[in-house]
């Protein structure tokens, strides 16, 4: 939101800016603050920069041709002090006895195409020149460069630029406004605001200038235009009046500085009004050209799905069932609240006009906004509801503006339809609710007094509690915590003391299940080297193929054509965390992320998944004087993952091989028949997608499967062993497509309930084994909490074993 410290002034107290009772800049800027309305920039505004300082009105007294030059004049030039300059002019239109604009030397000039310049003495063509003759181009004022700019003569050299030209200058506020506060979304609302900082903090009553006018009056009823509302839910109330014989032209200079200052281009005397009264009052308004409504009706309606419409930018849309019209007697105009139509907008011919002052429901604006990419001043402002009580107020203040400045007469009374007139939102706040949200004790009378300097209507107060009526332009206040923000901010968040000492009661989770284990995991993964990503759940569709698309989230208003899809995978979004790095030679990555995913299943019915995911990609050791470097590859990262499912209690995981279009290996987790991970190496098609020279590592745990899983599982505790273990080792030979997954799950089978565990530690193929033949040696752990294993129980037990891998895998026993 964009606000002119001199525009603002209009409405405070203290008068004009720079006059004494006004507001500094920088102090405004505090307050301005302090009240909620937080200033992100403050910046001096200049309607010709460098503001012409040093800049002075001259006089030519005298103008002959340069000696050696045929297009150059000496001229000598009286500047009101001192010597006359001796300047060489190179303009055709230079005159003795001509007023000039003058730069002497020392002065910066400030051209409109060129860098800024400082004035020395030059010697051009053998003549010494001490300065410079300026046209308008030169110093700012236009891009006019036809010849130097020649003042009147009633002009007295001498006088500064600025004296004579009177630059516009201001102090321009950036405020970021939160998306509640609509009623500060103008200069009225702002001022509103400052007003009742001033009347708290400065004790005294201090209220808005109000700009509407007392009296109003039609000139004659000779352009009656009616109004009918079918779609009174979209549309709650419609105003309007007609203007006649008008003049469409450049407005007042004073109105396009005003405009020019906070960034609007100024286009003629009827649009610059109705940008000036948004601005000024935070109603939007909408002139049409009277002689375009046919039948002389305006109806707000829907029309049918469909519908071609030509908006005000030459562009067809056609239009959709739910979105808000207002048409004449035969074809819509204008896409209400939103833009107008390229067949009823003001023309520099129009003679006649209607104009609109409405309020539309916010909701029914926003979809249409976003629908058409349509985000325009007015949409912005309708979207976050405006002051529905003000509409006339503001009508007839533009009708009045634009009877001043174009001419012409009011053709007919104001037509107000408005069939449920708004009530006032009733909101009792007692002053003990107040202490204890805000955390200071306010008087009662300072709670009414800064009610009422916002606008509240004060309905009943005793010692316990106040009731007020909330008014119309505070469509945010609903709730007593809202009144109790609205005192806060006026009083000064900074004015509620730190107690010495807080008192708390410790809240009690009744399940912190997922929670914990998120936490429990993060610190483990972090505990490993891992870092936390955050990506983007919003993606760009063209990463996905055609069958994901189809079951895929679409976005129906996407802001970039980039981020137009709900992820359905949580691989790609990855990926371009790995690129963005690796492009910064940030080689060795090792990310995780908990985050979801969408699907869309029935019409209306979408799924929303957990997952963690993590990619490893480059080294997991860096090579030093002692070690080598370590490369990540499937192993390490499938590590990881049998780590973080045993630190989740489950220990008898099952692996399955698979094929995969976007991972190579691919390895499927499952836990009794259920899949809760998966892991492999992102193919290369889709690392040259995203640009990746090297290996990434893959692995997704379905977290809310997971979850499940560990919800149903008991946690049992027991007392560390005191007996030690002991291992064996064994060496056989193997199918060589057999997985050691398969090996370990069949181990298990045997149900040696003191084999604690199994681990491969070494691989062996070799031609002498077979050519689709491979050794494994692997090692087994027993243990006995109540005893200590003799040699015997450990050889029927591994004979056990060796039994089953024989019959079960065809193993041969390596000796």
């Amino acid at each position: 939101m964009t606000i002119s410290y001199n525009w603002l002034h209009e409405y405070l107290p203290g008068g004009k800016a720079g006059l004494p009772n006004s507001i500094d800049p920088e102090k405004l800027s505090s307050i301005l603050s302090s009240i909620g309305l937080e200033v992100e920039s403050l910046e001096k505004y200049e309607e010709v920069k460098g503001g012409m300082e040093g800049l002075v009105i001259g006089e030519v007294i005298a103008c002959e041709k340069h000696p050696n030059a045929d297009k150059l004049s000496l001229t000598k030039v009286n500047i009101g002090a001192g010597e006359p300059l001796q300047i060489v002019c190179g303009a055709p239109n230079v005159a003795t006895g001509q007023k000039v604009v003058v730069a002497a030397v020392g002065t910066t000039i400030y051209p409109k195409k060129a860098e800024p310049l400082t004035m020395k003495v030059a010697k051009i063509r053998g003549a010494e020149s001490h300065g410079m003759i300026c046209a308008e181009d030169e110093i700012g004022l236009s891009e006019d460069h036809a010849g130097i700019m020649v003042l009147p003569d009633a002009v007295k050299a001498g006088t500064p630029a600025a004296d004579y030209f009177k630059p516009y200058t201001d102090w321009i506020y950036e405020i970021g406004l939160t998306p509640n506060r609509s009623d500060a979304m103008s200069h009225l609302g702002v001022a509103r605001d400052v007003c009742a900082w001033l009347s708290h903090h400065e004790n005294k009553k201090v209220k808005v200038k109000s700009p509407f006018p007392d009296q109003f009056k039609a000139d004659n009823n000779k352009l009656p235009i009616s109004v009918t509302i079918e779609n009174t839910g979209a549309c709650r109330r419609y105003a309007g009046v007609s203007i006649s014989n008008v003049t469409v032209k450049e407005s007042p200079r004073w109105l396009q500085q005003k405009l020019k200052a906070i960034g609007l281009r100024p286009i003629s005397n009827i649009v610059d009004i109705t940008n000036y009264i948004l601005h000024e009052t935070g109603q939007p308004l909408h002139a049409f050209d009277a002689d375009a409504i046919k039948g002389g009706k305006i109806v707000v309606k829907n029309l049918p799905e469909g519908t071609p419409f030509v908006t005000l930018d030459g562009k067809e849309r056609k239009l959709s069932a739910e979105d808000l019209m207002i048409c004449n007697a035969e074809d819509g105009m204008c896409i209400g609240g939103v833009y107008g139509g390229v067949n009823s907008g003001v023309q520099n011919n129009t003679r006649n006009i209607f104009l609109e002052s409405a309020w539309f429901n916010p909701v029914n604006i926003r979809k249409t906004s976003f629908r058409y990419n349509l985000r325009t001043d007015a949409a912005i402002r309708f979207e976050k509801s405006v002051d529905i009580g003000n509409a006339v107020n503001v009508l007839k203040r533009a009708a009045l503006m634009i009877k001043e400045m174009a001419g012409g007469e009011i053709a007919s009374e104001v037509v107000d339809v408005y069939p449920a007139p708004a009530e006032k939102k009733e909101v009792t706040l007692s002053f003990s609710y107040l202490k204890r949200l805000s955390g200071k004790v306010y008087a009662p009378d300072t709670v009414k007094n800064i009610l009422e300097s916002l606008g509240f209507e004060i309905l009943f107060q005793n010692d316990a509690e106040i009731k007020a009526a909330v008014p119309l332009h505070k469509t945010d206040v609903s709730l007593p915590a809202d009144i109790v923000e609205e005192v806060m901010r006026i009083d000064g968040f900074d004015n509620v003391e730190i107690p010495r000492s807080i008192t708390i009661t410790p809240s009690v989770e009744i399940s912190d299940h997922p929670a914990s284990y998120q936490e429990k995991t993060s610190g483990l993964l972090a505990g490993m080297g891992f870092h936390e990503i955050f990506s983007n759940s919003i993606t760009n569709s063209a990463f996905y193929t055609e069958e994901e698309i189809k079951t895929g989230v679409r976005m129906m208003n996407s802001l970039s054509a980039e981020l137009n899809m709900m992820r359905p995978e949580m691989l790609e979004s990855g990926l371009q965390s790995i690129i963005h790095n690796l492009n910064r030679k940030n080689n060795n990555l090792r990310f995780f992320e908990f985050g979801k995913t969408y699907t869309a299943g029935k019409a209306g019915k979408y799924d929303e998944d957990n997952h963690l995911v993590l990619y490893v990609s480059g080294n997991i050791t860096e090579e030093g004087w002692k070690i080598k470097k370590q490369t990540a590859d499937f192993h390490y990262l499938k590590g990881i993952i049998h780590s973080l499912i045993s630190q989740c209690g489950i220990e008898a995981e099952e692996y399955m091989v698979a094929d995969h279009p976007k991972l190579s290996p691919y390895v499927q987790v499952n836990y009794n028949g259920t899949k809760i991970a998966v892991v492999g190496g992102v193919n290369k098609k889709l690392l040259d997608r995203f640009d990746i020279r090297q290996d990434v590592w893959y692995a997704d745990v379905l977290w809310d499967e997971l979850m499940r899983i560990t919800a149903g599982l008991e946690i049992r505790y027991r007392d560390i062993p005191r007996f030690p273990a002991v291992n064996r080792d064994l060496a056989f030979v193997i199918d060589k497509k057999l997985a050691y997954g398969t090996v370990e799950s069949v181990a298990r089978s045997a149900k040696i309930e003191r084999l604690v565990s199994v681990e491969l530690f070494d691989v062996f193929e070799s031609e002498k084994l077979g050519k689709e033949k491979k050794s494994m040696a692997v090692s087994f752990t027993f243990q006995d909490e109540e005893k200590t294993l003799t040699d015997k129980e450990i050889d029927d037990m591994m004979k056990k074993i060796i039994t089953v891998f024989e019959k079960e895998l065809r193993a041969e026993i390596r000796k």
